[in-house]
């Protein structure tokens, strides 16, 4: 947190401020009509507004506007230009839709889009109208529509249970609250009753309905209340982010303070270090519930807090975690005042009410207020329009416990005085030195220029050791000057009275430099803190930016959170199971269950926080935008930074960049691994394709050959059985030879299917003779109804396909001696599918294929390896392949009574009808 008297405007703040210009400029403004209900007259305040707009200038179009009949309504669009509404067929009926094209070819000044919940015809760009309006205001243009308070997604819920209707159309509630403009068009249910029994909202005959259902007066009430809630709490941000923008202006300007405006009824908390600010906790926490109005807490640190004891601290971060628990949002202030850090935090958030504890009564407390005014008084006297509100004291609520246990810088009083002396001595020994120095000096200089280096001693103290040390030397200075050089000597008596004045201007001077350095190495450690945090951030962004392995995101993460928290650091990354990969050497109480516990909820968990706090780690999930990529696991070095808002912060925006990185590099590794298979497929397509171009003249010579050798003279028996070996073997390798070059085209992207309207019946018989080499003695049965229609498909590809499942068939389907040697296949037809199955009686698919039978139709996948059965694995394959290319699907399962089967489903559409005689002429 910036100091207060620090008026540097933040660099994150002014950049996010420039690219939210840039993209306010770049994209058209949202003006929302928002009603309770139908009716209202938001369509009637649109078009009222359009038809000025027209007249100042602007060029208005309306896009699409429902007027529903009303006469009123239809009478203000005289004079604007109109869009003709683009023509969707839907189900034999003519939809008119919004033309987005056209509006993005006319770029009017204003477009007019009525109705922003409806649902397009299907066809149509966009499902949902806002999702129009999105691209239209993406490319620039302004638009105004119209919305009812039911139709946002948030409330659905909410109005079904008032109302007793499902409101099916519904608009996300960013696209409400992004929009740059909300006009609220708002009738009483009275108003809104007579309206609709005059007919000005429905035609008679669904007024009548709506009254009875929708339109009851309790029903139109909740809703309007609803809407103007809803219209507030818009507004509320509205004034939020202007007051922001104020207050920052006015500090970089060094202007006056803004005060807070009582719009919202935010209240802020001040957190103080002693007894009784948890009761200040609670009762603000009561309040901003009662005034369903939104709360913060506060702590400010200023130099005489700094010198708190361990306890002091450990009860504030106590109230401080209190907060958060109880839904306020918390905040470590630094200044040199808390009525001034408090102040300008109220006017940042927009708080008009602050609430402090009432300071503890003294015996001394009127003669002190005379000299420092409560905490109260000084809020008072510096924003008179601040409201104050001092909660009493009690001793009668449960006070709060240590939330960490005790870090190793709680030591006892004794100890820590012990660990300040050096400082001490330092300032004594400073005083003597300067002493020393100066005695010979006392002939030579006047006792005004000696009181100077006393005082300069003082300064130099102050600066080096701090404002203890620099008291005692003020202290120590006074008293050696008054000893030693002030007759009479060697004596603390004074002669001279004037020499009082000195001796206290000399005590006061020193007090105050003393005070005045300190508040400056308090501001220079803060200022060194903020920098420090901003510091490890960017090099954690420059290093991960770097890093192109998991193994170096890791390394860089865990070396960024030790160098900020001290302690120890651990990344627990996911393995392929998404579940933690827990180390062999994992670090002493490092839980792996919590950290998956953290992993699986994206929920902060162990040490300071309300899952398993007493485990000494804190587990942090490592959130990025697409997932959890892990999680952080620290065990800092003071437990009590896990405690302080800006910490808790700190490190939060250091796992969010480790995530990030993670997640960058997953991806360049998804990247990299599609390159590299997209150029192996490529390879071995092109290398299968030269290979069977190569390979398939010699075999079809080979055939010839074998063919004509058997054929030409009387041979023997083994010369006969010899040259259908060579024939049958060179068929096998041609078929081989085929399916490398089928695959390596199909997976070339080329395809062309030539999609004919075909007989089933007669592919399943060009098949069947195609593969009769293969299948040798299986009978194929066909059960093909005679009837089947004609089926749009690719002839020659669907043949190859059952060619493929035949040869499977032969190849696996061995029967056993108990069954027939069939293979059966089947096709059916349904209003918009055609079913193809093959099926044989042989021991069905392999055990290992249980459960991943897709894996089967993937390249070079074999039923049984290392077996007798010839073949790459490519037929499957390639009939995946080719039912892809149809928009089809394939599966695999072992039919009931045993045996593979195979279920090829094709999408079909109604063949077209023959023409008749009458149409030929």
């Amino acid at each position: 947190m910036a100091s207060p008297s620090d008026s540097r405007p933040d660099p994150d703040a002014l950049l996010a401020q420039l690219q939210e210009a840039q993209a306010t400029q770049q994209r058209g403004k949202l003006r929302i009509y928002f009603g309770a209900n139908a009716g209202v007259g938001k369509t009637y305040a649109m078009l009222s507004a359009a038809q000025r707009a027209q007249r100042a200038g602007q060029r208005v179009l309306v896009g699409v506007v429902e007027t529903h009949g009303r006469k009123d309504t239809m009478e203000l669009q005289t004079g604007l230009h109109v869009l003709a509404l683009q023509e969707i067929a839907y189900r034999g009926q003519v939809l008119l839709e919004l033309d987005i094209d056209a509006a993005l070819a006319a770029q009017p000044d204003v477009l007019l889009v009525d109705e922003l919940a409806h649902s397009n015809a299907p066809g149509s760009r966009h499902p949902k109208r806002w999702q129009d309006v999105q691209e239209l205001l993406d490319a620039g243009i302004d638009v105004w529509t119209a919305l009812n308070v039911q139709h946002l997604e948030s409330l659905n819920g909410t109005v079904g249970a008032i109302t007793g209707v499902r409101v099916n159309e519904t608009v996300p509630d960013t696209v409400l609250d992004g929009a740059d403009e909300i006009v609220l068009v708002d009738v009483t249910a009275d108003e809104l009753l007579a309206r609709l029994k005059a007919g000005k909202v429905y035609i008679p005959q669904q007024a009548e309905r709506a009254s009875q259902n929708f339109f009851r007066k309790g029903n139109l009430i909740a809703l309007r209340e609803i809407a103007l809630r809803r219209t507030a709490e818009h507004v509320g941000d509205d004034v939020r982010s202007y007051r922001q923008h104020l207050v920052q202006t006015s500090r970089q300007q060094n202007a006056t303070d803004q005060p807070a405006w009582n719009t919202s009824g935010a209240l802020l908390v001040c957190v103080g270090p002693h007894a009784g600010a948890e009761h200040a906790v609670r009762t603000a926490a009561r309040l901003a519930g009662q005034l369903n109005a939104r709360w913060h807490a506060a702590y400010v640190e200023t130099p005489a807090l700094q010198r708190l004891t361990a306890q002091d601290r450990d009860r504030t971060l106590a109230v401080l975690k209190l907060a958060e628990e109880l839904g306020g949002s918390t905040a470590v202030l630094t200044g040199d005042g808390i009525a001034s850090a408090l102040l300008q935090h109220a006017q940042t958030l927009n708080c008009a009410t602050v609430v402090l504890g009432r300071p503890a009564q003294r015996s001394w407390s009127s003669a002190w207020r005379l000299l420092r005014p409560t905490l109260t008084r000084q809020l008072a006297n510096m924003a008179p329009t601040l409201d104050i509100v001092e909660v009493g004291s009690t001793d009668s609520v449960r006070k709060l416990g240590v939330p960490l246990g005790r870090s190793p810088e709680d030591e006892p009083t004794a100890a820590r005085w012990h660990a300040q002396w050096p400082r001490y001595g330092g300032a004594v020994a400073a005083c003597l030195l300067t002493t020393v120095l100066t005695l010979p000096m006392l002939p030579l200089f006047d006792l005004a220029n000696i009181v100077m280096l006393f005082l300069l001693c003082v300064v130099l103290v102050a600066v080096k050791l701090g404002r203890g040390p620099a008291s005692l030397a003020a202290v120590l200075a006074v008293a050696s000057f008054d000893f030693f050089y002030v007759q009479p000597r060697l004596s603390f008596a004074v002669s001279d009275v004037q020499y009082l004045v000195t001796f206290a201007v000399m005590l006061v001077v020193g007090l105050l430099i003393g005070q005045l350095t300190a508040n400056l190495r308090f501001s220079a450690n803060v200022a060194a803190s903020r920098e420090r945090r901003a510091q490890a951030l960017f090099e954690l962004t420059r290093e991960l930016s770097a890093a192109l392995q998991t193994e170096q995101v890791v390394e860089l993460g865990e070396a960024a959170v030790q160098r900020t928290f001290g302690g120890q650091a651990k990344m627990l990354l996911p393995d392929a199971r998404d579940q933690l990969a827990l180390p062999a050497d994992l670090p002493p109480g490092l839980d792996g269950s919590i950290a998956d516990w953290a992993f699986h909820n994206s929920q902060h968990a162990g040490l300071a926080t309300g899952t398993l706090p007493s485990n000494p780690w804190h587990y942090v999930p490592l959130q990025a935008p697409m997932r959890v990529r892990g999680v952080l696991a620290l065990q800092p070095a003071q437990a009590r930074w896990l405690l302080i808002p800006e910490q808790v912060q700190q490190l939060d925006t250091l796992a969010r960049q480790i995530a990030i990185a993670l997640e960058r590099v997953h991806y360049v590794d998804v990247a990299q691994g599609a390159v590299v298979q997209m150029e192996s497929e490529r390879l071995r397509n092109t290398l299968l394709a030269a290979m069977s171009h190569d390979v398939r003249t010699p075999l079809t010579a080979l055939i010839g050959q074998a063919e004509s050798l058997a054929s030409s003279v009387p041979l023997t028996v083994d010369q006969k059985m010899s040259a259908d070996a060579i024939n049958h073997e060179a068929r096998e390798l041609g078929a081989l030879v085929g399916n490398l070059l089928e695959m390596a085209r199909l997976e070339s992207g080329q395809v062309e299917l030539r999609l004919e309207w075909q007989s089933v019946e007669e592919v399943v018989g060009g098949a069947i003779r195609a593969a009769r080499h293969a299948l040798g003695p299986l009978a194929v049965h066909t059960a093909i109804a005679p009837d089947l229609p004609l089926v749009e498909f690719d002839a020659g590809l669907m043949e190859r396909l059952l060619v493929n499942l035949l040869e499977n068939a032969a190849k696996y389907g061995v029967m056993t001696p108990a069954r027939s040697p069939v293979v059966e296949v089947a096709a059916q037809v349904t209003p918009e599918t055609l079913e193809l199955r093959v099926r044989d009686y042989g021991p069905g698919l392999p055990p290992a294929s249980q459960g991943r039978e897709a894996d089967l139709f993937e390249k070079f996948t074999r039923g049984k390896n290392e077996s007798s059965t010839r073949g790459v694995g490519l037929g499957l394959a390639i009939c995946k392949a080719v039912v892809d290319a149809h928009k089809g699907r394939i599966g695999a399962r072992n039919a009931d009574g045993g045996g593979a089967e195979f279920t090829i489903t094709l999408p079909r559409r109604a063949p077209p009808l023959a023409p008749t005689e009458a149409d030929e002429i």
